[in-house]
């Protein structure tokens, strides 16, 4: 017995599936992605999430078998790749040639100028940005080539002034292109080992901003950092200090303000840094003094996190604009910092295309990835499909 108005079970079924049908959206054209990453970059880019939220936009990920020709694959909308080499770079700009109208994520030759660290910020300085919002500079900086014994002379010829950062000149992916060392006095320069950039260090209360760039989107993070060097400290401590490497999870301000707990565990990570024997050998048998350095990196994190406001959004996007056009670039990251005691002096000290896994305890030198970016899978996903929407607007009308 069936109550007044209501459906034969088949009749309910079929208009389930009709309401079922409408409500959802006819699929577009899949966009197929042919990515070409290492296995750790695969690991920490393609999570779950950003590959299920992508099938759910339809976005196919595949990836590119490196033991076939890319040419006899696909076909591809849009090319993804973060791999080094000459054999690949070659093939990557054939497939460009011939593939018009496939999206290559990036040029390898606008990639390799951020491979030379002497070349990373020539557009920045070049760009000569300064506006109501601020001025953004980049630290005064050196390459040496050759000849560990020279630095001390060509350091004091240039007029940099301690201390200085220095870093390897080639970025090529290894853990070794990403070690960084904080030198106090001149004379010990000649412990490190060229090709290398030496960069002054500039005072910005312990905190980095990571400006990452996709396409037309910007999301700034902020990251702890070292403390300001004081002219007390410099005149006091002899010695280069190579910074050690930590979870880029315990390395986030945001994180810290949200979650004491976080703050600990990076508290807890300092003071073990600073009672290591290797990293605190500058300061002899002088532990306590390491741990008043320590201590010091602690309570500038403690204080500085919850004030550091982040850099105007007109200056970012400006700057965003400008590097994404002289670069040609677009998926990068820019590390900057705010000078110590000012409110819109501002320095770039890196980019990163692509930004890797890691993170380096530094003032610099946080190589943070996509996917600690926060909300980094939608503004991933859309901006894929900005892309395709780009190439179907621009396409000759049939």
């Amino acid at each position: 017995m069936r109550i007044h108005g209501e459906m034969p079970p088949e009749k309910e079924e079929e208009e389930k599936v009709k309401s079922l049908s409408s409500s959802i959206k006819q699929p577009q054209k899949l966009v197929v992605v042919g990515y070409a990453l290492t296995s750790k970059k695969k690991k920490s880019f393609l999570q779950p999430k950003l590959e299920v939220l992508a099938r759910d936009k339809g976005i196919l990920f595949v990836a590119i078998d490196l033991n076939r020709p890319l040419l006899d694959q696909g076909p591809f909308d849009v090319v993804l790749h973060k791999l080094l080499g000459k054999d690949w770079c070659g093939a990557i700009e054939d497939y460009r040639k011939k593939n018009p109208e496939v999206a290559v994520l990036d040029p390898p030759d606008a990639i390799e100028q951020l491979l030379n660290r002497q070349s990373m910020l020539n557009d920045v300085t070049d760009l000569n940005l300064s506006d109501s919002y601020g001025k953004v500079c980049v630290p005064r900086q050196m390459v040496i080539n050759n000849d560990p014994s020279s630095i001390p002379h060509e350091v004091t010829r240039a007029g940099l002034k301690l201390p200085l950062v220095a870093k390897p000149l080639v970025v090529d992916g290894t853990a070794k292109s990403h070690e960084m060392f904080l030198a106090y006095d001149q004379f010990s320069l000649s412990e490190l080992e060229p090709p290398l950039v030496l960069q002054e260090f500039v005072n910005h209360g312990g905190i980095l901003f990571k400006v990452y760039i996709v396409g037309e989107a910007i999301k700034v993070v902020r990251r702890f950092s070292l403390p300001n060097v004081t002219k007390q400290e410099l005149s006091k401590v002899e010695g280069v200090f190579r910074f050690p490497r930590v979870s880029s999870a315990a390395a986030s301000a945001d994180d810290a303000d949200l979650d004491p707990s976080v703050a600990g565990e990076i508290l807890q990570n300092i003071l073990l840094f600073s009672f290591s024997k290797s990293d605190c050998s500058g300061y002899g048998e002088n532990w306590l003094n390491c741990f008043f350095v320590g201590l010091s990196i602690s309570l500038t994190i403690t204080l500085c996190g919850s004030l550091a406001e982040l850099p105007p959004l007109p200056l970012l996007e400006k700057l965003a604009r400008e590097l994404r056009r002289r670069l040609g670039l677009r998926l990068f990251n820019v590390d900057m910092i705010r000078e110590h005691g000012t409110k819109d002096v501002f320095y770039v000290i890196d980019i990163n295309y692509f930004p890797g896994k890691y993170i380096t305890f530094t003032q610099v030198f946080y190589l943070s990835r996509y996917g600690k970016m926060p909300d980094y899978e939608h503004i991933f996903t859309d901006f894929l499909l900005s892309l395709m929407q780009s190439k179907y607007k621009n396409r000759p009308a049939q």
